[in-house]
């Protein structure tokens, strides 16, 4: 038998071969599209797509570093009119520029870090359980060398969707060299399906319920001002006492007579009608006079200031 060289099946072999390792290519290649499942829970984090931009400021005296950390959640950063040397490649998903200021001289961009590629084979997904509730997603980038020791540092970006029902702007939180952190409140980090737990959302109902404690803890206030008023009367009344007629005992309390029974009294009714306020300014007003002529006048000259509200 004769095997004979067939050179059109050969080139045909080699075009397939070709055609399957750039179809697995492509499939690695497949940007990340937002949509994430975790187990029984998945995420819809379409609502932040679009070209995110935040800084940190260093100072470095007689300069400062800016800190900017460009990022698309659901695709690739746009490109800009910058010079290609001082922007991310085509396909970043997260870029960082680093910027020397001084004032005085134009701001020299330092350094350019490619920190994750817009490729799903790079990124990894975790759910954040309580108190801090969502989704942590990290994307992988190349290494980029270190500024002090020149060795290659793998980068990363590393992004926390927090479940908020008020969306807030994401803030910079850190950058270690290697790895930027990124937190985000949004509604979109709240989970979907079955087992997602429920999103809390404000109670309308909470606002009144915020007068009533306010309108009861200022109540509480009058009153407590009230009980340091009248402590405040009766020690000075009984210093009073003591310092100017040497009384001592049941004698120091200001003013015992029999007039004292009838300001308890008073005081009693005017408890009783404190939410009509008919008496109890009346008593707030005598105990006013009381402690002002305390202040000046004898004890037979207080009794008479007592006796026109006894009635």
């Amino acid at each position: 038998m004769i095997l004979r060289y067939n050179p059109n099946a050969h080139a045909l072999s080699y075009f397939l071969l070709l055609l399957s390792l750039a179809a697995v290519r492509v499939s690695a290649d497949e940007p990340f599209d937002c949509h994430v499942t975790i187990g029984e829970y998945s995420y819809d984090l379409t609502g932040l797509d679009g070209a995110q931009e935040i800084t940190r400021s260093r100072d470095s005296p007689p300069t400062k570093y800016t800190d900017t950390v460009t990022f698309n959640l659901c695709g690739e950063i746009p490109r800009s009119s910058a010079p290609e040397s001082e922007q991310c490649p085509s396909g970043s998903k997260a870029c960082l520029t680093k910027t020397n200021v001084k004032e005085g001289d134009s701001d020299r961009i330092t350094e350019v870090v490619q920190l994750a590629t817009d490729s799903s084979d790079e990124a990894s997904y975790e759910t954040l359980s309580a108190p801090n509730k969502g989704i942590l997603l990290s994307f992988k980038g190349p290494s980029y060398p270190d500024p002090v020791t020149g060795e290659p540092k793998p980068q990363s970006f590393n992004i926390r969707v927090l479940c908020d029902t008020e969306s807030s702007d994401p803030a910079f939180v850190s950058y270690d060299g290697s790895a930027v952190w990124v937190e985000w409140h949004a509604k979109a980090g709240c989970a979907m399906g079955p087992g997602a737990p429920p999103v809390m959302t404000p109670d309308p109902g909470d606002d009144d319920g915020k007068k009533e404690s306010s309108m009861g803890s200022g109540l509480g206030y009058f009153f407590l001002l009230l009980l340091v008023a009248l402590l405040a009367y009766f020690g000075l009344g009984a210093y009073y006492n003591y310092s100017t007629y040497g009384a001592t005992g049941f004698d120091l309390i200001p003013y015992v007579s029999v007039h004292v029974r009838r300001l308890t009294a008073n005081l009693a009714s005017s408890a009783d009608t404190v939410t009509s306020g008919e008496k109890f300014p009346t008593c707030c007003v005598m105990l006013f006079h009381i402690y002002v002529q305390a202040s000046a006048r004898g004890t037979r000259q207080v009794e008479e200031v007592i006796l026109p509200y006894d009635a």
